[in-house]
């Protein structure tokens, strides 16, 4: 019930206010039954505005750290979430993203709109990463339709440590369902599931305009946050 009240009442018109955001392609997110919605992730802004603006209701894996975080502020977040139908992610091991695909398969078997960000975690220079093969292998086993998205300027309204969000125009592109029938049975194959993946990260690529790494997102993160560290060692008066 919230959650409706959030999309229609609450927020969902206020962000189309502030925002304005041009949609293109909304043709090809389906009427009905299950698909995943498969997008690029610049901003904490993205996880409301792609759903303010679709008709149906669309459930995203969320990181666990969002319904776990401490004080007010972190109860506030974890109700939000929860009561957006969001679901928590564990991203802490192989085990933990065996959970995750279950979670996700769990609401594709209710007929219903999944969304995931294949990179796993937020762009923090503006570029697409890497995807990870977690999507594919839903898409495999559950046989349905990967609509690929792309958010244009969400970065550029709240870059990674910006807390309340620039007032510009951003864009939201859906492209045409890929569809992943010729790998039926194939998802425990790692060819098979990271041939899916890069298929989708291209059409997210076609969308966005992005400049692509191929590299995965956390690790190029890890490494600069660890060459920061070294270097403040190295300043640090003796």
């Amino acid at each position: 019930m919230f959650y409706y009240v959030l999309k229609y009442v609450l927020l969902g018109p206020l962000l189309r206010v502030l925002f304005r955001p041009r949609i293109e392609g909304l043709e090809h997110i389906p009427a009905e039954g299950a698909a995943i919605v498969a997008g690029n992730h610049l901003s904490f802004s993205d996880h409301f505005l792609m759903p303010a603006i679709l008709k149906r209701r669309i459930t995203f894996l969320a990181k666990a750290e969002y319904f776990t975080g401490p004080g007010l502020k972190g109860r506030l977040t974890a109700f939000f979430f929860r009561s957006a139908g969001q679901i928590p992610v564990d991203r802490s091991g192989k085990e933990a993203g065996q959970a995750a695909i279950q979670e996700g398969l769990g609401v594709l078997a209710k007929d219903e709109l999944l969304g995931i960000y294949p990179e796993g975690t937020r762009s923090h220079d503006g570029r697409l990463y890497k995807g990870k093969v977690g999507v594919a292998v839903m898409a495999i086993r559950a046989q349905v339709p990967v609509v690929p998205c792309a958010m244009v300027g969400t970065f550029e309204i709240q870059p990674p440590g910006q807390v309340v969000p620039r007032i510009r125009k951003v864009a939201i592109r859906f492209g045409e369902p890929l569809e992943f029938s010729r790998y039926a049975g194939l998802e425990n194959q790692r060819a098979a599931v990271r041939a899916v993946t890069d298929e989708i990260m291209y059409a997210i690529l076609g969308l966005s305009g992005q400049e692509y790494v191929d590299r995965y997102a956390a690790e190029v993160k890890a490494e600069q946050a660890k060459a920061e560290a070294k270097g403040k060692l190295r300043r640090r008066p003796r």
